[in-house]
């Protein structure tokens, strides 16, 4: 897809991070930008901060939880701009865990949100995407801890890892449908997820500090530091908007990180090569 003024973008997660960055790259390149977020106030801010420069913005409160809300905000979208033609599946949230602290209610909210709201973005957007008959593409928002698990047993690693799985297996379905799939792995970047707690429902209950000393009590320090140390989200955001044009599945933003993946993939190579001896 390399055609982009006038044509429609969905993001979720867009009032802030990788997802405002997103949203911005779209309007920049002249089209109309339809942002969902959970958290209203901080939605109603990061439009008012684009439609400084794009005219073609909207907004819509979306808890991609809940596969109702998401399809209520893509009949928003479609009623309001016409065929939707990128969707970015990107809000996310860190959750804790880790083999000490195991908590349920944890585990399903962050699986909720990071696995089944890009479950529930395909499901109410693919059928639409299909049927305009006109270039799309789709972006799903991983991780590198999609593709190694450094940080421990976390749902958070859990849920990644499915997205990029997702994400391999739904390009090869759409392949020559004209819908491009991308999948962005990135490191740490200047965003809120350490504080993704403050739009925690209730539903899921009260989520446990992790316990001090812990791997994700240093996954917290280490999120929690991102707001200085980690990349622009808009860097990132102009990697995804390059894969669009050449229709890359791949993006990854930290290329330092390359060692971490090729010490898993020289474990499973040695694995197969014992099995073969």
């Amino acid at each position: 897809m390399r055609d982009f003024a006038g044509r429609t973008a969905f993001v979720t997660g867009a009032a802030s991070g990788i997802g405002l960055a997103l949203a911005r790259v779209f309007a920049a390149e002249g089209m109309n930008v339809m942002l969902a977020d959970i958290e209203a106030g901080a939605l109603d801010a990061a439009v008012a901060q684009l439609a400084e420069f794009a005219p073609r913005i909207g907004s819509v409160v979306c808890d991609v939880a809940d596969l109702e809300s998401v399809s209520h905000a893509a009949a928003a979208t479609v009623e309001a701009y016409g065929p939707v033609h990128i969707l970015c599946n990107n809000a996310g949230v860190a959750g804790g865990s880790g083999i000490d602290a195991i908590a349920p209610e944890t585990w399903r909210w962050v699986v909720d949100v990071n696995l089944m709201g890009v479950v529930h973005g395909i499901a109410a957007f693919l059928p639409g995407m299909r049927a305009h008959g006109q270039a799309g593409h789709m972006v799903n928002t991983a991780s590198m801890a999609g593709l190694q698990a450094n940080i421990g047993f976390s749902p958070y690693v859990a849920t990644k890892y499915a997205v990029v799985g997702m994400s391999e297996g739904l390009a090869k379905d759409l392949a020559g449908e004209g819908i491009g799939v991308s999948v962005i792995c990135p490191g740490f970047v200047r965003t809120q997820i350490a504080a993704s707690a403050r739009n925690r429902p209730e539903r899921y209950g009260v989520g446990a500090k992790p316990a001090p000393g812990g791997k994700a009590a240093l996954l917290a320090q280490q999120l929690a530091g991102n707001a200085e140390a980690g990349l622009d989200p808009d860097a990132g955001a102009r990697q995804v908007l390059e894969a669009i044009r050449t229709n890359a599945l791949y993006v990854f933003t930290h290329p330092e990180m390359r060692d971490e993946v090729d010490a898993r993939f020289a474990a499973i190579d040695a694995a197969f090569k014992r099995t073969a001896g």
